[in-house]
């Protein structure tokens, strides 16, 4: 079995030490942070997954949060000297959906902007439409980034993306979703400009849409 499948089945079988044994045997191997945090994406889908047929609660979820962010504190040292120096090109609304707790993807990604050299303001977890678009008024951001975790969160994606509308901004930003169970057939139902597959898609994405590289 792979190092990365192994990470992977620790994650989803909420063996915390061994997640946080195999991520840094990763490390030590010189695997890219990319590779491991797309393992994290995809043990979190398997996660969501058993949450959504019963076999995991909250506490799981949580438990599962918190390795991530493990994990995550560990790579972005890494991530920060790959990315030195990037200049400010634009300002990037994010937040989890309302309804939802998940916040290692949207961290990761807010993170990824970051040191990009975007603008992230992170309206943080379970955010209401209307705390979008109070927060586009506000500072007029290029890009708002919808993350979710759960399938409940489509319902709620759209309907933000309705209240962004309902409120004249749309043509004002351009926006992208992102999570575990996000496709491109989600995005066409929620009225979102893209998808972004992982937080180095969503650095992309931002960058084409304000001109940076």
């Amino acid at each position: 079995m792979s190092k990365k499948q192994q990470l992977i089945d620790a994650i989803a079988d909420m063996q915390e030490d061994e997640a946080m044994l195999v991520a840094q045997q990763m490390l030590d191997d010189g695997e890219e942070p990319q590779a491991i945090l797309d393992a994290c994406k995809d043990a979190m889908a398997v996660v969501g997954q058993r949450y959504e047929k019963g076999e995991y609660f909250l506490p799981e979820l949580v438990i599962a949060g918190d390795m991530l962010t493990a994990i995550g504190e560990k790579i972005k040292p890494l991530l920060q000297v790959q990315t030195a120096g990037a200049a400010k090109q634009g300002t990037v609304v994010i937040g989890t959906v309302k309804g939802d707790i998940h916040d290692i993807g949207k961290d990761i990604v807010g993170f990824m902007l970051d040191v990009n050299g975007f603008e992230v303001v992170d309206l943080g977890v379970d955010v209401p439409a209307s705390d979008f678009v109070a927060k586009i008024h506000e500072v007029k951001p290029q890009v708002v980034g919808l993350s979710g975790f759960l399938t409940l969160a489509f319902d709620q994606m759209k309907a933000t993306v309705d209240a962004i509308s309902a409120a004249g901004l749309r043509d004002q930003v351009k926006i992208m979703i992102g999570g575990a169970i996000m496709d491109d057939t989600v995005r066409n139902y929620i009225g979102a400009d893209a998808y972004g597959s992982d937080a180095t898609a969503a650095v992309r994405l931002a960058q084409g849409w304000t001109g940076g590289k």
